[in-house]
């Protein structure tokens, strides 16, 4: 694990939610950490780098801008990590997960329209050879997506 200092930590724990909505979001942030624009650009790249941060950016509320749907596979474990890398490839996959599950690996894709979503999860099926579970949202639940970080 990298070595994070307090501003590191700050950073981390304190934008998760509620990321400024202005022109200058990172002046905003720098504002706020008491150090420069350019600084939290780079101190953000950095952790991203480390693989600390794996996305900075909104969340919208699921089929509101555009189409989404969660998909799942059974991928046999031997070939897990190959078919997690060529999902992660995709623009459209905003992120993907292994599960302790028939269905082992988990991912969301999304796109401005459905048909989009459906050519990359049958692009994925043609190119993996597994079948891929269409999961599109039914009910609406709202999931606070920030972990209060606990620091050493």
């Amino acid at each position: 694990m990298p070595i994070l200092d307090s501003i590191d930590r700050r950073l981390l724990s304190e934008f998760q939610r509620d990321l400024p909505l202005e022109p200058r979001p990172y002046a905003a942030m720098a504002d706020r950490l008491g150090i420069g624009e350019a600084e939290v650009i780079a101190r953000l790249a950095r952790l991203s780098g480390q693989g600390v941060v794996s996305r900075v950016g909104p969340v919208f509320a699921a089929n509101r801008a555009g189409c989404s749907t969660l998909a799942a596979m059974a991928v046999p474990p031997e070939r897990l990590e190959e078919v997690a890398c060529l999902i992660n490839a995709y623009p459209q996959v905003n992120h993907n997960y292994e599960r302790s599950h028939h269905f082992n690996l988990w991912f969301v894709v999304a796109a401005p329209r459905r048909d989009e979503v459906d050519a990359v999860l049958d692009d994925i099926r043609d190119r993996t050879g597994i079948e891929v579970l269409d999961l599109p949202l039914v009910a609406d639940y709202h999931i606070d997506l920030g972990f209060d970080l606990q620091w050493n």
